[in-house]
């Protein structure tokens, strides 16, 4: 092997030998591998070539075999970066790293996330590697603390820029003397005043395009700051050198150019000011959510009641939480009873009522009750934490697309400089010979327009708006990628139960008397059965006063025999009708039509004479009919996947407007269902609650859980709706179309910007300073394009 690198890493799943041998016979398949496997230490050593293997080609390859490799994650704050070029150069020393599988840095949210091999490598020393190319990395900050960080390096930004243009003003005033030949104070023409004040500007001010240019080019790569340093740098050394002529032979007029430094970095400055001010408010969605929080939390220790800090309560204390007040921390209702807005959470329009041992979430709002409450999840743990959590990897994690301009950017800055010097070689020898000032400010243009930085921002900026603004609204993506996916959607998989359905029976039908609703409700109480439940709930709603049942039998597969107040009861089936000769034939035709509507219908007698009959089902959700024609308007096709019979799967999908039904269905058989649709080369999303969906998650283009539904659905899926409800889909969509769409025009923009601008600078159509304005309104519109996201209605 040309260049011998060595790994270890863990494997899960091996039970023999035979199953390391397995691995190894696979990983030693691969072009420059030599791999042994310990099936008693579990861990792989493997000598590879870089060159013809990657680290992720062999965890993919131990994968594929069908074993699991044991990485750990990590996110960096990377401070020092400035465009594209740097952060591609970054992630590309990143994934250079012995141990790293794979690193992605993100320029906007200035934040690496790495997965990597703890038996070789630690974030220390990923943090020491970034730290030798030149830039600085720390421990990923919390987001209150990032936002913080931001607020001040915002305010330090404005403060240097202020300062620089107060500097190139009165240079910038020499320039109108020049086009104009306007008359302005005889000082500002001297060329020691003007030393003076590019100097300070120039390596006061400036130094940081210095400092960066060094750490960059030391590295062996180029960014931004080597364009600016040269370019400024010409402009400065230049009338430098004219203005030591004009000492020597003070009778010659000095050819100065200091306006032309000075203006130019106050220029950059005023771009990557505006900028960042931007971009701060690209982070205003995470922001929005980190306000939800409650600030303190009243605790109720050693007898006594105190207000606390929120970080200072842990798992098992006893909270008071009053009206008008955030419920402080997830947690169980121990006393009391109350009403909560859970809308930021849930999406529930009405307050839920809470009593004791129901469970409350952190962060909403407790309307009209005193409650004492147990904590059961604090700090990161809490719903509110998770949901900053996906927001933050969205924001930080990049979309496909990105990667081309990624992979121009780290070609960009060297190419520029070439075209720089060609443009002053062409100059001085072709167009304008021998005069050194022409070719000197063109190509000092083409320096400034050519910076990067609207590539690199292009993507990312799109991604954190479009995010954030989906998150306000109760959708999180969990990353770029999927919310570039997300817009080639052509056909979503409904689960019926839970997902289109409310996930829990009602009584929708009851005909009879209120005494045979009491003694029907009272038999009832015997049972657990869901429907048996339903029945009780609704004669609760009813304010009727049940009883307790004498005697109870269920009867598997006919329906349950009870004795209430003397009475004999029967609820079920025909057969439980039939086998005590009770007469149904009244009956019948009513039972039919709503059986004929999926519900589930019981027949009562009341000492064998027939009383009435009650239906019960899993009712739509009052949002499902319009959710399901909004998708339709968007030219997708709407499948109900469902383990229920057809007869109630066809029903639900009638009163709903689907008309593709799959029924019938075992959950194990379900993720084969969306491999067959795939097949069919369609894009497919598959929307579900359940445990039982999870395989169907994983295996769909999109997999999208419902917030009401399991863990363990929303761990597989790829995107979460909050909530329950489905308008939210169509508007998960139209998010990622719409944001897909603004990263092109930005992309559109930032590639036709410099496609424009380097050939017209270089023909000497720019001045430096109207190029070095190009270049920074340039980063500003793009990211200014990205923040129209924020105005999209959802």
């Amino acid at each position: 092997m040309a260049t011998s690198h060595k790994t270890t890493f863990g494997i899960t799943g091996m039970t023999c030998t035979a199953c390391a041998n397995r691995i190894e016979k696979n990983l030693n398949k691969l072009p420059d591998v030599v791999a042994t496997v310990n099936p008693t230490t579990e861990k792989a050593t493997v000598d590879y070539d870089p060159n013809s293997t990657s680290l992720e080609t062999i965890t993919e390859t131990v994968q594929n075999t069908g074993y699991g490799v044991i990485t750990e994650t990590t996110e960096l704050d990377v401070l020092g970066m400035t465009c594209a070029a740097c952060s591609t150069r970054v992630e590309k020393i990143l994934n250079r790293t012995d141990g790293v599988s794979q690193a992605n840095v993100n320029l906007t949210t200035e934040q690496a996330n790495i997965a990597y091999n703890p038996e070789v490598t630690t974030p220390e020393a990923l943090i020491a590697r970034i730290q030798n190319i030149g830039y600085d990395a720390q421990l990923k900050a919390t987001a209150g603390d990032k936002v913080s960080q931001k607020s001040k390096e915002l305010k330090r930004k404005r403060l240097k820029l202020i300062i620089s243009a107060i500097l190139s003003l009165p240079l910038l005033l020499t320039m109108f003397v020049h086009l104009f030949n306007l008359p302005m104070p005889a000082i500002l023409m001297n060329p020691y005043f003007q030393l003076t004040l590019a100097t300070i500007v120039q390596f006061g001010i400036g130094w940081q395009f210095y400092i960066g240019a060094y750490k960059s080019l030391r590295s062996g790569s180029a960014n931004m700051d080597v364009l600016v340093a040269l370019g400024t740098s010409a402009a400065y050394f230049y009338s430098l050198f004219e203005t030591i002529k004009w000492i020597v032979q003070p009778q010659i007029t000095p050819h100065l150019y200091f306006e032309t430094s000075a203006v130019l970095i106050t220029l950059i400055l005023l771009g990557k000011y505006l900028e960042a001010r931007a971009k701060s408010q690209t982070t205003n969605a995470l922001s929005t959510l980190l306000n939800l929080q409650a600030k303190e939390a009243r605790v109720i220790r050693n007898g006594t009641t105190q207000m606390i800090p929120l970080k200072e309560v842990v798992v098992g204390d006893h909270l008071i939480v009053k009206p008008g007040e955030k419920i402080p921390v997830d947690g169980l209702v121990i006393k009391g009873t109350t009403s909560i807005d859970t809308s930021m959470i849930t999406g529930e329009s009405m307050p839920v009522t809470k009593f004791e041992n129901d469970e409350v979430i952190g962060s909403t709002m407790n309307k009209n009750g005193v409650i004492t409450m147990e904590a059961t999840k604090v700090g990161k743990d809490t719903a509110l934490s998770s949901i900053v959590q996906v927001v933050e990897q969205a924001q930080g994690s990049k979309a496909p697309i990105q990667r081309l301009a990624d992979t121009i950017s780290g070609y960009f800055v060297p190419i520029v400089v070439a075209i720089a010097i060609l443009t002053f070689i062409v100059w001085i020898t072709l167009v304008q010979v021998g005069q050194i000032e022409h070719a000197l400010v063109a190509s000092i243009a083409v320096l400034v327009i050519a910076c990067p930085c609207a590539l690199g921002l292009a993507t990312p900026t799109s991604i954190m708006v479009g995010t954030g603004k989906a998150a306000e609204h109760g959708i999180l993506f969990k990353g770029g990628s999927y919310i570039e996916h997300t817009h080639n959607i052509n056909t979503i998989v409904l689960d019926k139960t839970g997902t289109i359905t409310k996930g829990t029976p009602e009584v929708t039908d009851f005909t009879g008397s209120n005494t045979t609703l009491q003694l029907l409700a009272s038999a009832e109480q015997g049972s657990e059965h869901p429907l048996a439940e339903a029945i009780v709930t609704y004669a609760q709603q009813h304010e009727i006063t049940l009883s307790q049942p004498e005697t109870f039998e269920a009867l598997p597969g006919k329906g349950i025999v009870a004795t209430v107040d003397n009475h004999t009861i029967l609820i079920g089936n025909r057969q439980l009708m039939d086998q005590y000769d009770v007469d149904i034939s009244m009956a019948n035709n009513t039972m039919q039509n709503y059986e004929d509507a999926g519900k589930t219908t019981m027949l009562i007698a009341i000492n064998k004479e027939y009383s009435g009959l009650i239906a019960v089902a899993d009712t739509v959700k009052a949002t499902a009919q319009q959710a399901i024609e909004l998708l339709h308007q968007q030219n997708i096709e709407v499948v109900m996947l469902t383990g229920d019979n057809q007869r109630t799967a066809h029903a639900i999908a009638q009163q709903v407007g689907i008309d593709t039904v799959i029924a019938d269905v075992v959950p194990e058989e379900k993720a084969a269902v969306i491999e067959s649709l795939q097949q069919q080369n369609k894009k497919v999303a598959m929307v579900g609650d359940g445990i039982n969906d999870a395989p169907a998650l994983v295996t769909a283009d999109i997999g999208i859980a419902i917030g009401t539904g399991t863990e363990v659905a929303i761990e597989a899926a790829d995107i979460t709706i909050l909530g329950g409800d489905l308008l939210l889909l169509p508007k998960a969509l139209y998010t990622s179309k719409a944001t897909i769409r603004n990263i092109r025009q930005n992309l559109f923009w930032a590639f036709g910007y410099n496609v424009a601008g380097i050939p017209i600078a270089a023909l000497g159509l720019l001045a430096p300073w109207v190029a070095g304005a190009a270049m920074a309104l340039s980063s500003v519109s793009v990211v200014t394009n990205a923040l129209r996201l924020k105005r999209m209605k959802l």
